[in-house]
């Protein structure tokens, strides 16, 4: 196929619960060939056949508990070797032109820091290499086969990327060759509203915000860890789905911010209740609905066993219609309110990268004499609440503290 016949790349990526037999390296090598002949270049990523690094991690161990991460890189590098080569030869058999890339060849494309078991890409260098070597063979007409889950350090050491490591692979490729989709093949169709093997009866989802992606996959969903998001192209797609049809699934669009820090124009209020079960959800339903009577939003709750604090804006004598739910309908001892205090949110699909993040934050504050009345976070976002005065001075130190422009 010359470069003048060449629409679009698609980077597809085979998982390792999918290659688990010949008969589904067979198939996956038919939808290959099929994506070739519709005139689209494609890149495939391969994981270790199922059980296969799980295998080698065990065993290495046993061998001694004690080895150093380089050596274990190495290791578990050779199950997705293996894959790339049986996933070759399945495609030759089609009458593919394959070309095996590891990281023992000399065109390998993703270069990382040194970071060994959950190494980073580099992303320039990679684009660079992306460009320089795997764009040429697909303009020819030939298939890379690249091996998902490995990296290379720039002194030429063999790198794991951790964790989802080979959805990291697809995702950086489709970034750096500016690819029409990248397709995750795993076993299941898409991304479902929970996880079928805990809930009954989940929908397949058809489209996903980039953001509600992250929060999911943070949150334990395992359709894609949430380290390959944060190297999505922006206006790139991902898309989720099985062997049976790559034009199906679920789609991920939109983009993923750095990281940020914003401060909320809104005027908050700290409610705290004493003497409340807090393990009683119509007990946290009915503090809920009393701020929504008031006309105030609940912005953010903290609960103990004894005690809720509730973070609202806006509304009007919140706190007495709090005051009635938690007398009249007995769900708690006592109340008090803290009005004039501001927030401060950072947000960010860098967040979970940010080794010692809170203590970054809170940090620069203590030292300003800014006190905190609380610090909400999940691992995509952080509220801090301060003063309302003070709300502008802790956005500036917290932004200098995270180097945000």
């Amino acid at each position: 196929m010359k470069s003048s016949v060449l629409q679009e790349i698609i980077v597809a990526k085979f998982g390792g619960s999918v290659l688990e037999n010949d008969g589904a390296i067979a198939q996956a090598a038919a939808l290959v060939r099929d994506t070739h002949q519709r005139g689209l270049g494609i890149v495939v990523v391969v994981s270790a056949m199922k059980g296969v690094t799980d295998n080698l991690l065990a065993m290495t161990k046993k061998v001694n508990p004690d080895v150093a991460p380089e050596m274990l890189d190495d290791v578990l590098a050779l199950g997705e070797k293996t894959s790339a080569r049986l996933v070759s030869a399945a495609l030759s058999a089609h009458g593919l032109r394959p070309i095996i890339v590891d990281t023992d060849s000399p065109i390998w494309p993703i270069i990382t820091d040194e970071n060994h078991l959950d190494a980073n890409p580099i992303m320039e260098d990679s684009r660079r290499r992306s460009e320089e070597f795997l764009l040429p063979l697909i303009k020819e007409g030939k298939i890379p086969i690249v091996c998902g889950f490995l990296g290379k350090t720039k002194s030429g050491r063999t790198t794991t990327l951790g964790r989802g490591g080979s959805d990291t692979t697809a995702v950086v490729l489709g970034n750096c060759l500016n690819a029409k989709e990248v397709v995750l093949i795993k076993d299941v169709e898409g991304v479902f509203s929970s996880d079928p093997d805990k809930v009954t009866d989940p929908n397949l989802i058809e489209s996903l915000e980039g953001e509600e992606a992250e929060m999911l996959a943070v949150g334990g969903a395992k359709f894609l860890h949430a380290k390959a998001l944060r190297y999505k192209a922006s206006g790139g797609r991902i898309r989720v789905t099985s062997l049976d049809r790559l034009d199906s699934g679920t789609i991920i669009q939109g983009e993923f911010p750095e990281i940020q820090v914003e401060r909320s124009e809104e005027k908050v209020i700290m409610i705290t209740m004493v003497g409340i079960d807090s393990s009683k959800t119509d007990s946290i339903t009915r503090l809920a609905e009393a701020v929504k009577k008031a006309g105030g939003t609940l912005i953010a709750l903290s609960l103990e066993s004894s005690a809720a604090l509730l973070y609202v804006s806006g509304g009007k004598n919140v706190l007495d219609t709090v005051h009635q739910t938690l007398i009249k309908q007995g769900v708690g001892k006592a109340v008090s309110s803290f009005e004039g205090l501001g927030m401060v949110t950072i947000k960010g699909s860098a967040l979970e990268t940010e080794s010692g993040l809170i203590q970054r934050v809170t940090q620069p504050l203590a030292r300003a004499g800014i006190n905190l009345f609380g610090i909400v976070t999940i691992r995509s976002s952080i509220r801090v609440f301060v003063t309302r005065e003070q709300a502008e001075k802790a956005k500036q130190l917290i932004r200098t503290a995270l180097m945000v422009t």
